[in-house]
């Protein structure tokens, strides 16, 4: 956990050191502002800071993380205080500790990841706004109300009645806190709490103005151990588990957000929430606030350049050095200064990227009541409330059914359910079928990952009161047979079934489990069968790649030419997992490439190439074969198997130098596997074969083109690289 090679302590102090000095200079001003907002005596901010950057640095499970009094914890603080005293309050921080070392002990910090970001968020900016709203009063000189609602009805008689020196020292902290953003990067190396809380104290004492100062002296002279809160156990019981879940959750939901920000190892959440707890025990003992990880500080330890925890852990031995050494500086702070520094903090918590980011994943509403709860009833009614709806609101999601209906060009009307068929759905379910004509030939697509008995019988019943009433029902269960087991007595599955790709797409037309229905003569089926898997690829591909093919209509840019056999046994974009506009493909009898100059004379291929390699810019040609290849059987037969088609017999004189070299390594013996092998030899000489036109092969030797060759098993469906008879250039080609 500590370093102690020589390398190591020369990147402590050359990156860690640094960082450490900067979030120190973002912590002070901070812990100051949140203990004002919470109610407590300054120092227990800075004892919060000290005891964050010390223990929970030390033993926590985040290399970069940074702890410290959080904002977000600063209402529920509030509310201790006003309830039981402040030495109690400290003893509730102590005993959440516990709680929060238990679970870390117990494993079960990634259940706290299962508390939805939108209830998190919302709550933080429930409580940015009543920091914001109680703050602005003392900006104004005035004093804040005991709820946000009477913050805000009591506003303008607060504004009618300004004090202007103590407006003028706020608006001025404000301003440069809102400035300092926009100066040039090397000027905010210093953090702008700091410039800002300097300039509102160095013009009030300038200017010589009546402004309220702070005074820390009485609450480090009197410190008392935590005592044990007196009331209602169930509540107090009820405020410990709140601090310690909210403290965690906010801790290890920034953990997860730190992670993102540098390369380094990933946290321990199950370490980071017992570094939490020894933290808010230790800070509890001595009359600290809850400590829990800080955004704020974070980040600005990642972008100063922290590689280490000693960035933490040095950031709380300076705050300590500071509250020891130049304690009596901080009541120089105008109040007032403080309060402009907590209304900025409360307006940057309601977050726009965060309100962004929920609103993608259609979680808003979970936000937006969550963060009105919050302020209207208070911090565990918010929560509590945003976790029913997030609750109520995946379970909507889980057990959201969509049925399309349309009709086909078969005259069949084509019916599509999507999701989970539960007794929740079913009242959609039926409301949509009824509304399907009777005697109506109905094609029913379930593409379901459960069913559950409601669901079933209602979809039964539905099918036989239709066919009763002359109409047709023909289901196809595109992910699991839910209903095909239910309709036989089978025993269901008591869970979802796992999520998987549809699997249509890749299938052959005889695999499909609804054979295609002819409209017209046998001799046609085929047609009836392409136009089938149009219509399908209309309803269900379409719509997912429109926007690629619409990106693609501008112009092609392939990075391969890929030469493959004609077999319809081989997919080229199925084994090789590409795309459209991956591949630029040709195919031809036994993936041949013909010769410079040989004979008969071929420009398909060729022309293909100068395409390729000229026009596209492809930097790789590769040459698949297969096993099995029919071309390859006909030119080891040497031509008899082409019998009476002189087109082929023609064509496959090209493979005449495979069969060559075949016979040069192998002798002229057959044994079972030499078919496979002359498929193999085939795919390198096809690669010499490229390399006999002139543009190719100084591409290749330049290191500009690279030739690979492939050999596709058909029986175990795997790819297998096919070394070229010469290296392509300096580099080498592998899986």
């Amino acid at each position: 956990m500590i370093p102690d090679t020589k390398s190591s302590w020369l990147s402590t102090l050359r990156h860690d050191v640094p960082a450490s000095l900067v979030v120190f200079l973002v912590a002070v001003p901070l812990s100051l502002g949140i203990a004002m907002a919470s109610g407590a005596p300054l120092a227990a901010g800075l004892i919060a800071a000290v005891v964050g950057g010390i223990v929970a640095g030390a033993l926590g499970g985040s290399a970069v993380q940074v702890s410290g009094p959080a904002a977000g914890l600063s209402l529920v603080v509030v509310d201790l205080v006003q309830t039981y005293g402040w030495r109690a309050t400290c003893m509730i921080t102590l005993l959440a500790g516990a709680v929060q070392l238990l679970l870390g002990v117990f494993k079960a910090a990634r259940a706290a990841l299962a508390v939805s970001p939108a209830v998190i968020h919302g709550m933080l900016a429930g409580v940015g706004v009543i920091i914001a709203l109680a703050q602005l009063h003392v900006v104004l000189g005035g004093n804040s109300q005991r709820s946000a609602v009477a913050n805000l009805i009591e506003l303008p008689g607060q504004i009618a009645n300004l004090h202007g020196h103590k407006v003028a020292v706020g608006l001025l902290t404000i301003t440069v806190l809102a400035l300092w953003t926009r100066l040039p990067k090397r000027v905010k190396v210093v953090p702008a709490p700091l410039v800002a809380l300097l300039v509102g104290a160095v013009t009030a004492w300038v200017f010589g103005w009546d402004v309220t100062r702070v005074d820390l002296s009485h609450t480090v002279t009197e410190w008392a151990f935590p005592v044990l809160p007196h009331g209602d156990w169930h509540l107090i019981v009820g405020a410990v588990l709140l601090v310690a879940l909210l403290a965690g959750c906010e801790s290890l939901l920034c953990c997860v957000a730190v992670d993102g920000m540098h390369g380094g190892r990933r946290a321990d959440l199950d370490q980071e929430l017992t570094g939490q707890g020894v933290a808010n025990m230790v800070t509890g003992a001595l009359g600290g606030l809850p400590v829990a990880g800080v955004i704020v500080r974070s980040t600005a330890n990642v972008q100063a350049g922290a590689r280490t925890r000693w960035s933490a852990i040095l950031h709380g031995v300076w705050v300590l050095v500071f509250a020891i050494g130049f304690g009596w500086t901080i009541k120089l702070i105008p109040l007032e200064a403080l309060a402009a520094l907590l209304v900025f903090i409360g307006v940057q918590m309601v977050n726009l990227g965060h309100i962004r980011k929920v609103h993608g994943h259609g979680e808003v509403p979970v936000y937006v009541v969550t963060m009105a709860t919050v302020i209207v009833l208070g911090l565990a009614e918010g929560v509590v409330v945003g976790l029913i709806l997030a609750a109520l609101l995946a379970l909507r999601r889980l057990t959201w059914v969509t049925v399309l209906k349309r009709d086909g060009d078969d005259g069949r009307l084509h019916v599509t359910v999507s999701g989970s068929l539960t007794f929740l759905g079913v009242p959609r379910l039926t409301h949509e079928l009824r509304t399907i004509a009777p005697a109506t030939a109905v094609d029913l697509d379930l593409n379901i990952d459960f069913m559950d008995n409601a669901a079933f019988e209602a979809l039964h019943s539905w099918r036989l009161h239709h066919e009763r009433m002359g109409g047709t029902v023909d289901i196809d269960e595109l992910h699991d047979e839910w209903y095909s087991l239910a309709a036989s007595g089978a025993r269901m599955f008591p869970v979802k079934s796992p999520p998987k790709a549809p699997d249509r797409w890749w299938l052959p037309w005889s695999h499909r489990r609804r054979p295609v229905r002819p409209s017209a003569p046998d001799s046609a089926e085929a047609e009836c069968l392409l136009t089938a898997g149009a219509r399908e690829f209309h309803r269900r591909t379409a719509p997912l790649v429109r926007p690629i093919f619409t990106e693609l209509a501008r112009k092609q840019q392939p990075s391969h030419l890929f030469i493959t056999c004609a077999d319809s046994r081989i997919v080229p974009s199925l084994i090789t997992a590409s795309g459209p506009g991956d591949l630029f493909t040709v195919r031809n009898i036994g993936n041949l490439v013909p010769r410079r100059g040989s004979e008969p004379h071929d420009d398909s291929v060729v022309a293909a190439i100068e395409y390729a390699t000229q026009v596209l810019g492809v930097h790789t040609i590769t040459v698949c074969g297969h096993s099995g290849c029919g071309a390859m059987a006909g030119v080891l037969s040497g031509g008899v198997q082409a019998g009476s088609l002189p087109g082929l017999r023609r064509w496959l004189r090209h493979g005449n130098h495979s069969l060559a070299r075949f016979i040069e390594t192998e002798g002229d013996r057959l044994h079972s596997g030499a078919l496979d092998v002359l498929c193999r030899v085939n795919v390198q000489q096809q690669l010499e074969n490229l390399r006999t036109y002139r543009k190719v092969d100084e591409q290749v030797r330049a290191g500009k083109l690279e030739l690979v060759g492939l050999f596709f098993d058909i029986g175990s469906a795997r790819v297998h690289m096919v070394p070229p008879l010469r290296p392509t250039a300096e580099r080498t080609v592998s899986f």
